[in-house]
């Protein structure tokens, strides 16, 4: 039994606390909880999206333009930088402590009154698992249009897949991450990720390794879904600016159409080139060409080469492909005084291989490393270890995030770039610390 919880902060950490007594659950039970809930959402149109890299930026990308168009839809994400309230987005704004706090209480009211087949195993949902109901309660109760929903882990278990009715499923950027759940090769992770598939619902996905493309097909061919890959030449004349790139993307009835996103991470004209390809397909009239041009120049996705201050750069490249992807940005950022970067990463990741491409870029005349304030952190002295292997630039090492942003940030020279790059984690600790007083 759930006792009472009365507050925001205490429904916070209750589901905090679920990986100490709840581990995953069959998609079997996930069915049924969701069925006891009365299967919220099923009326709403869903995206479901899978992938590697990428996710999240498809998502925001898709919540964009259908806030340009008038189109109310909710997004589910994973995971969030500093309050658990970011993983719910409903037209465009982060739920509020209330409305977390209403469809919390009304999760946790079927968990004390399961059904006879749940209550035989002594079934709770996951940490995933619960905030995953929630989401589909809230948007049953404010009644969005659509839904968009980003897997956790994998795709074809994701606690997301017990949707099982969708108008639209994305594949992004496929890569190794997460290996001792999903499998050792890239056809095999592709395999797990596109168990989000259903029969007669469209997949689209970018064309880059021919051995995920073979994959997807494959598993497509299987349950009879139709695909719709986004290949390098429906993407052309790209141009780079400041804080924003233009490109011109094929449209099937229109030809190129020119678009812009408001970032300079090169790696986001897949995503929105991805986002476009999956809205021109679910054929909305209320989808016209400038409404998807200024929703997709419009969105904005935190953590992904974002520029939280002058020259300040946080991304959230945590594996071997978006540590690349990363790079590939750095490398567009002219530089007249010095390039300087803070990692660091849990130790469950491919930090080694990481930490390699990152040290023998020679695009950083100062490294730091700090440890995060988390279970699974990688120690600082292994951090430290690895990077001094390598010439080539400075190794400093931090005791403390406030520490390493205080002589990094701001006391930077005036034609210095700073990068913060790697877990996710890292970036939440970051922007909460930014949004401090600094006296503090």
């Amino acid at each position: 039994m759930i006792e009472q919880i009365h507050t925001y902060r205490e429904a916070e950490a209750y589901i905090s606390a679920i990986p100490k007594f709840s581990g995953k659950n069959s998609m079997e039970y996930t069915k049924l909880f969701l069925q006891h809930l009365g299967n919220p959402g099923q009326n709403s149109k869903i995206i479901h999206i899978a992938g590697t890299n990428g996710k999240g930026s498809v998502c925001a990308y898709l919540c964009s333009v259908f806030r340009e168009a008038g189109i109310s839809a909710g997004m589910f994400i994973s995971p969030h930088l500093v309050t658990m309230r970011e993983r719910f987005v409903i037209e465009g704004q982060m739920i509020s402590e209330e409305e977390f706090l209403e469809a919390f209480q009304i999760v946790a009211d079927h968990i004390n009154e399961l059904p006879m087949e749940l209550k035989q195993v002594s079934y709770h949902p996951s940490f995933f698992e619960f905030l995953f109901f929630m989401a589909m309660v809230l948007f049953e109760r404010r009644d969005v249009e659509y839904i968009v929903l980003e897997t956790g882990l994998g795709g074809r278990l994701d606690a997301t897949n017990a949707a099982e009715k969708k108008v639209m499923c994305i594949l992004t950027s496929i890569g190794y991450d997460h290996m001792e759940y999903l499998g050792d090769t890239l056809p095999q992770i592709a395999g797990e990720k596109a168990g989000i598939l259903r029969p007669e619902t469209p997949v689209v996905y970018p064309v880059k390794q021919k051995e995920v493309e073979c994959k997807i097909e494959e598993c497509a061919k299987t349950v009879g879904a139709e695909t719709f890959p986004v290949g390098k030449d429906a993407i052309k004349e790209i141009r780079i600016q400041h804080k924003t790139i233009d490109f011109s993307f094929h449209l099937h009835y229109y030809g190129y159409i020119r678009f812009t996103v408001s970032t300079s991470a090169v790696y986001q004209i897949e995503n929105a080139a991805v986002a476009i390809r999956a809205l021109e397909l679910l054929s909305d009239r209320r989808l016209t060409v400038p409404v998807m041009q200024s929703g997709i120049r419009k969105a904005f996705w935190e953590g992904r080469m974002e520029e939280v201050m002058p020259s300040v750069y946080l991304d959230g490249a945590h594996n071997i492909d978006g540590i690349q992807a990363f790079l590939e940005t750095v490398k567009t950022h002219s530089c007249k005084g010095k390039r300087k970067l803070l990692y660091s990463v849990v130790k469950d990741k491919q930090y080694q291989k990481v930490i390699d491409t990152l040290a023998a870029s020679g695009l950083f005349d100062v490294i730091g490393v700090v440890a995060l304030m988390d279970a699974r952190a990688l120690p600082l002295a292994a951090l430290e270890e690895y990077f001094r292997q390598y010439a080539g630039f400075e190794c400093r090492t931090y005791e403390a995030l406030d520490t390493a942003l205080e002589e990094l940030i701001f006391s930077r020279g005036d034609e210095d770039k700073v990068y913060i790059v790697g877990s996710l984690y890292l970036v939440g600790e970051v922007k909460a610390l930014l949004r401090r007083p600094r006296h503090d």
